[in-house]
């Protein structure tokens, strides 16, 4: 049985082009799907698992991802004080506990893999997590939580994967699998955005993963890759041979919040499932569906 995953990294360095000029001054993290921003989907998610520690790889820009999970004394105070106690309280519950947070920057944009390598001094030697707030993913049971339980039974590196349309492979790290039960894959090899005439299967990696301490030597050792950077994909396929690579198949559904669509259709859907507002949504969008035929 593996060790405890007790840290989690959330690589948030990026700049989010694709959602200017939303977030020319806010960090795309913090862009809201109905009232709470992805980050703290993301991390919520990381605590409902069981992690502990919680380490942002940041960079220029994204000091208000981290005051979201600070104390703000005058708005508590003026929550309290208006007897707004449902507001203060979910403020509250989005606080992981003191000296559980940790932030370190990417001082240069070569990758998911630099980001991650950039954790290395927090991690050590034991397993951990890796979340990237832009997929959110809505389940009864936290998707890094069931790949965790994987972990614990196999060891190596464990990643959420979903198939992809053929023509969409060139997007995501593709798994090279020998081994496959419908619900868990062995792999033998991956592939970091090939094209469709030389993809190994449409088993697609989302952005969930629980890895092994060994992924830093691999980092360091790997070259510049797909895009001129530093690839996780290549690192963890330079791992494969020695250490076990699994791709699950989560339960759950997977919205591509870094999408404008993907974005609208996560807020759409959690919308949908908060009791209070979704006979006022379902109005909403039947008049809007209306109003464009005729």
């Amino acid at each position: 049985m593996s060790r405890r995953v007790r840290k989690a990294v959330f690589p948030v360095a990026g700049m989010g082009t694709r959602f200017l000029p939303a977030t020319k001054t806010m960090p795309k993290e913090m862009l809201p799907v109905v009232d709470k921003p992805l980050i703290q989907y993301a991390v919520e998610e990381a605590s409902d698992a069981g992690i502990d520690h919680f380490i942002f790889i940041t960079g220029r820009g994204k000091q208000p991802l981290l005051d979201h999970f600070d104390h703000m004394p005058e708005l508590e105070a003026l929550l309290k004080e208006r007897g707004n106690v449902t507001i203060l309280n979910s403020l509250l519950r989005a606080k992981p506990q003191p000296g559980t947070i940790y932030s370190t920057r990417q001082q240069q944009p070569l990758g998911l893999g630099h980001a991650v390598w950039c954790a290395r001094a927090f991690i050590g030697d034991e397993p951990f997590a890796v979340l990237l707030p832009d997929d959110l993913v809505q389940a009864s049971s936290p998707c890094i939580g069931q790949l965790m339980d994987v972990h614990r039974e196999t060891g190596g590196n464990v990643v959420a994967v979903e198939n992809v349309a053929l023509e969409d492979t060139s997007k995501y790290g593709i798994l090279d699998v020998v081994e496959d039960d419908g619900r868990l894959a062995r792999a033998k090899g991956l592939v970091e955005k090939p094209a469709s005439s030389d993809a190994p299967s449409t088993m697609a990696i989302i952005g969930r993963y629980v890895l092994e301490p060994g992924i830093f030597d691999a980092l360091e050792r790997v070259q510049r890759g797909s895009g001129g950077e530093i690839q996780l994909t290549d690192a963890m396929n330079h791992m494969i041979g020695t250490t076990p690579m699994h791709g699950l198949r989560y339960e759950g559904r997977r919205y591509d919040c870094g999408d404008k669509v993907g974005f609208l259709e996560a807020n759409v859907s959690y919308a949908l499932r908060r009791p209070e507002m979704r006979a006022r949504v379902e109005r909403m969008l039947e008049d809007i569906l209306s109003g464009l035929r005729e």
